[in-house]
């Protein structure tokens, strides 16, 4: 059976968040032809276990391993595994809302749009309990990236969006492995001119389990996937001419 979405979560070392973001999904969304896709990124705790007890449980929720450890190979495993026409990244931390998830299906679902963004930065959105330093080399990657582009969209490095399908498949190839994936993902969507509009979001710190993310990868991972996108950029207006 055809999916109207699929919600997909990467996941690594996860096992005390896992049950939380399946409730909060499962009691709150709005489109009832969805499942709940988690990739499993090598995880060495509980996480697996957890996972077999939800799809035992509830026939919308499935799991896939990622082959290829990182983040951008389990983005790619949860892009071909999903069996929705839009597909909506969400993180596995609760640090976004299924209120969000559920405008993000209505705006993309309506108004023929290739993808939605959520800014946390534009009147509406909201940040609560942001590390300082994370904010502030969030927003000099994400306004060194907008003026590179010369776009609108100035949260680049959020990861929860929502895509059709069909504009993730588009993208490839993808050149990152870890969160930069998160990145290179917006950037091609806009350099390649695909349809995007951009609504207000919240994120909420997480409060349960360790971050991922490590702060130097601003530094170098994202520098190179910017880089490389720009590039393509250039290319691409050359190409026009």
């Amino acid at each position: 059976m055809d999916l109207s979405l699929t919600v997909l979560i990467p996941i690594r070392d996860e096992e005390e968040n896992i049950k939380i973001i399946s409730n909060e999904i499962l009691n709150n969304i709005e489109c009832k032809n969805f499942e709940l896709l988690f990739v499993n990124d090598f995880s060495q705790d509980a996480s697996e276990d957890e996972l077999k007890k939800l799809t035992d449980k509830f026939p919308q929720i499935r799991y896939v391993n990622n082959d290829k450890k990182g983040l951008g190979g389990a983005m790619s495993a949860g892009i071909h595994n999903s069996a929705g026409k839009f597909i909506c990244i969400m993180m596995s931390d609760s640090s976004d809302t299924v209120e969000d998830l559920n405008k993000y299906y209505e705006v993309i679902n309506n108004d023929d749009l290739d993808a939605v963004f959520g800014s946390r930065f534009i009147k509406g959105g909201k940040v609560v309990e942001y590390p300082k330093l994370k904010y502030i080399l969030n927003r000099l990657g994400n306004l060194l990236a907008k003026l590179l582009l010369w776009t609108d969209l100035n949260d680049f490095t959020n990861g929860f969006k929502i895509y059709k399908k069909e504009t993730l498949l588009g993208l490839y190839p993808l050149v990152s492995e870890g969160f930069n994936i998160f990145f290179e993902l917006p950037l091609k969507t806009i350099i390649r001119g695909y349809k995007y509009k951009i609504i207000p979001i919240s994120y909420y710190n997480r409060t349960v389990g360790e971050a991922k993310f490590k702060i130097q990868e601003l530094g170098s991972k994202y520098l190179f996937t910017l880089l490389y996108c720009f590039l393509e950029k250039i290319l691409l207006n050359t190409k026009v001419k």
